[in-house]
């Protein structure tokens, strides 16, 4: 139960941080500047198995298109 714990609180952690990420790149003037660190983010997310997989690369490809606009 312990370990469960402290896992669930790492887990919070990695994601609050995402959503942090994504709020600053939303708000960003240049977002090109900041895409590299917030897919670099999403996809430390994905390898920790915060997220899945397949959400890391749509939320990728909707980073992308949100930069290129």
């Amino acid at each position: 139960v312990l370990v469960i714990n402290k896992k669930t609180e790492q887990n919070k952690a990695v994601k609050s941080a995402l959503k942090t990420q994504l709020k600053k790149f939303g708000a960003a003037d240049n977002k090109e500047e900041l895409l590299g660190a917030t897919v670099s983010f999403v996809d430390s997310s994905a390898a920790k198995g915060v997220i899945h997989k397949n959400k890391a690369n749509r939320m990728k490809a909707q980073l992308a298109k949100k930069a290129s606009d």
